[in-house]
Formats: structure tokens, sequence, C-alpha cells
């Protein structure tokens, strides 16, 4: 299994080499150039092995330069009931909403709360014996851009690994006070974490141009160093993703929800476009699934490329109580855009520069018939995302954060507007205590809120009467290491400050 730049076709590598890099040199984002196909026998077998049976069985076909013992070694390592909880680090919960049933697949139990440990767990060990592959002796240098759930997970993921330093950059008013908590509070001596004046689109433009700037590569590689990534740009972030998807069905066959070969529909609150393009890639592997249902927050320029095929970032930016969709600049769309374009590296390459210029690029027709067959695209608005919080909990005692919110009432909307009950797998990103005060307001609207985030935890508690994960309750009495705030055109220099390098 090989792949190439989504900008250029001819930068062709292994999987070790796509994971130790990030991205590719020219900007473009690595894909694999074919994916495996599963037959009803390969799924049927999927059936009856728990999660890591079934991730391995996904990493095997995509991770062809590794050897079984080292894909054991990284899936047993990563995803252990200790860090998640249980053996199935992926649970499903059943409810159900005015009556629409709502299959909740829970990407939350792990030690940051939120789905990105689904890949942040395994992508050091992934991570690691890339670099041994590739650039052996070479330390790497993971570069983030958060916009709340990501930058915790990949701290978490990477302290005190050898061989790596990683520093992450939020938005200074872009996330909740528990999610810059969890992050200033932050463990290891590999890691530093930095505030930046301005929003995530900014953060994620800095780092991507810190990432390809010559002069600052040569300055690593001077030092025996070189720059990687965690965020979703990673293929080796991606492809953890595609697991819980094909888990998911797997899991609903078992219970009883649907029959083997029945068709899913997949509901996505998504910023980034990451998380939803795993269950379309998952979709290319045999997946059934016959819809992919895209929720956004106010921050609708998905809704607006998937219903005119017109992307346009030129618009308003929202602060949402949804804040890790909070995103205008969906980095991950590029792969789709790739592969919808027939693999064209001209065209995918054109598009991108007419975002970068113009901030804006319209596909052709013939892309945007696939988008408009095969993906849903509906948003809602904090009001909204409340209002499905609260009536939730009012009917089924279950309490969901703000971004599953924003998924349930889009997948309303869907099913609302098309009449097609196909069972839908809903992506549950977070749990409700990373957005104590949000989830809050929405559950006791007339309550009076407590001053602090933790305060707020216990009340949320104390009314939903659910367990408050661990690790977000054993924050409250950390003691914040990290306070630095930085301007987006200083992000170079920080880098370069943080790692001693002049």
């Amino acid at each position: 299994m090989l792949y190439n730049s989504t900008q250029n076709k001819n930068e062709v590598v292994s999987s070790a080499q796509a994971i130790a890099q990030g991205i590719s040199k020219d900007g473009g984002l690595f894909v694999p150039q074919e994916f495996p196909k599963y037959t009803e026998d390969d799924f049927k077998a999927l059936l009856s092995l728990d999660y890591k049976g079934r991730a391995k069985k996904v990493f095997s076909d995509f991770l062809t330069d590794f050897t079984k013992e080292e894909i054991d070694d990284c899936v047993d390592s990563a995803y252990t009931a200790e860090k998640f909880g249980s053996e199935n680090p992926a649970p499903m919960a059943y409810a159900k909403l005015d009556g629409k049933s709502l299959n909740i697949l829970e990407l939350w139990h792990g030690p940051t709360c939120a789905f990105k440990d689904m890949a942040l767990q395994i992508l050091p060990h992934f991570l690691t014996k890339s670099l041994k592959k590739t650039y052996d002796g070479k330390d790497a240098v993971i570069l983030v851009a958060t916009s709340g759930d990501t930058g915790k997970a990949a701290l978490e993921g990477f302290k005190d690994v050898d061989h790596t330093n990683i520093i992450v950059f939020y938005p200074v008013d872009g996330v909740s006070p528990m999610q810059k908590h969890q992050m200033n509070t932050q463990e290891g001596e590999n890691v530093k974490v930095c505030a930046i004046k301005g929003n995530f689109d900014d953060a994620q433009t800095g780092v991507k141009k810190i990432f390809t700037t010559p002069e600052i590569a040569e300055k690593l590689a001077e030092n025996n160093m070189l720059f990687s990534s965690a965020n979703s740009i990673n293929w080796g972030r991606l492809l953890p993703q595609i697991v819980y998807y094909i888990s998911a069905y797997c899991d609903l066959v078992n219970d009883g929800k649907i029959a083997f070969g029945d068709k899913i529909n997949v509901v996505v609150p998504t910023g980034n476009f990451g998380n939803i393009l795993a269950s379309y890639y998952a979709c290319l592997m045999g997946l059934p699934i016959n819809k992919f249902i895209c929720a956004s927050n106010s921050n609708n320029v998905l809704t607006d490329f998937i219903n005119t095929g017109v992307y346009d970032k030129n618009r308003h930016f929202y602060t949402t109580i949804s804040p890790s969709m909070d995103i205008l600049v969906s980095s991950n769309l590029e792969r789709l855009l790739y592969k919808l374009s027939g693999d064209s590296d001209e065209t995918t390459r054109d598009w991108m520069n007419a975002l970068k210029t113009e901030g804006k690029y319209e596909v052709s027709d013939s892309v945007k018939a696939v988008i408009t067959d095969k993906f849903f695209g509906g948003c809602c608005d904090d009001k909204q995302t409340q209002a499905t919080i609260k009536r939730l909990f009012d009917q089924e005692g279950y309490l969901c954060d703000t971004h599953t919110a924003v998924a349930v009432n889009v997948y309303e909307q869907y099913v609302d507007k098309t009449g097609d009950n196909t069972p839908a797998v809903i992506a549950s990103t977070a749990s409700p205590y990373k957005f104590s005060k949000a989830v809050l307001q929405a559950v006791a609207p007339n309550a009076e809120l407590p001053e602090t985030e933790f305060d707020m935890v216990d009340m949320l508690n104390e009314i939903s009467k659910t367990a408050v994960p661990a690790p977000l309750a054993g924050l409250k009495n950390k003691t914040a290491r990290f306070s630095d705030v930085t301007e987006v055109d200083s992000m170079p220099q920080y880098v370069l400050g943080a790692l001693g390098i002049e």
C-alpha cells in the first residue's frame, strides 16, 4: 500500500513515511493510492472480533510496511480498558427522541473525554515505529492547531514519548474553560502549550505555514529534528477513525438493531471534515452506508458547500457553544475532492490555490452531483443545540454534549425533509462535562449558575445523576503550567524558542 500527495501524484511514499512526515512537502495531504475492498465474508469475520481485533485487521490492510507484531503492539498499547473504561473503547448507546431511534456511537470514553482519543492514543505508537523505519535517530516535533479537543488528546498521547516534542496552539477565546484547563495543566517534560490571538483557522494556517517553510525545516534538520503533525491532516490520525465506523456496524448487527448487509446512514458533527471523511473511506472499503449526514453549527460553510458546490470561507466567523466545530477551512475536504475528481492532483491543487488566494472555489458539475447524491448538509445554531440537549435529556434521561446535539438536530432535519428512516449511527464526540456551562444552561435554563467551571460540573452531576468522567474530576485541583499567548505572525519564533533553537 503506497500513498501520494493530493497536490502532487509524483510524490509517492510508504505508510511509515506518510505518518512520520505528516504532510507532503508541497502542502498536499497523503492519501492511499487504493482502498482495500472487504467482501461479505470479511465483514462476517469482523462480527466475531472485539474492537482490538477489528482495528488490527483494518490497520494491517493499510500499513503494509508494518509487521503483524508492530501492529499488535500499537493496538494493544492504545486501546486498554484502563484508558477507555472497558474492552470496547467505542460503545453504542440507544435512545429515542420524538419517536426517532438514535444509535449513538460514544467516542469519548478515553483519557481526555473526546473522540480524538480514539486516534491520538495510537498515533504516538504509529509515529515512533514510523520514525525508526524512515528517520532513524531524528526527534519528531509535533505541531498541533486545536479548536479544543485535539490539543489535549495529542498532549496526553505524546507526553514523555521518547524522541518527540509537542507544541499545541489554541485560539485564546475559542475553547471552553474545561478544554483550556485540560491543556494548560498538562504534565510531561516534552510538552508546550500556547494561545494565539486569533481563531482556529488562524492557528491551523499558521501551523501549515511553519510546516512548509524551508528555512524552519532546515533549522530543525541541523538540530536532528523534523516536523510531524497530530492533526487529522496526518494519515495516522485519520486511519484509526475508519475503524470505529466498521466496528459500530458490527455492534449494530450483534445487538440485533440491523440485519447483516443492511445499509446505514452516518451522522457526524464536523468542522474539519476528518471524522466524516473516515466514514466515507469505510464505505469505499465496502461498508454499506447510504447517506453521509454532515452536521454543522452556525459556521455552516460545509452545509453551504454540500448544497451548492461552492466553498466560500469569506463569511462571518461565529464563536459558538460547540467550539470544536468553529472552523471555516475544513482541511480534510481536500482528500474527498481529490477522490471525487478522479484522483486529479491538478484539479485539487487548483481548488486549494483558489481557496488560499480568493477564499473560495466551485467544484465541477460531476463532483457536485456525487456530493449531492451521497451527502446531506445541515446546521443549527446555539439555541437549537441547547433545545435538543434538553429534549433528549427530558425524554430519555440521556445527557449529550453540544457537538453531539448538533448532530442529533441535523439528523432530525434530514429525516423530516426526506422521510428516510434508514438506521443511523450518530457520532457522539465529547463528554457533556467538557461543556458543563452550555449543557447546564440547556437542561436547567432557570438555574442560577455557580461561578467556577468545576462547580458547574458538580451541579450538572447533581441534576443529571450521570457520572463525571474520572479524567475531568481529577483536574479540579491541578495548577496551570502554561499561560503563554502569542500573535499569529510570531508562531514560528515561538516554536523555535520552545525547542531551544536560535
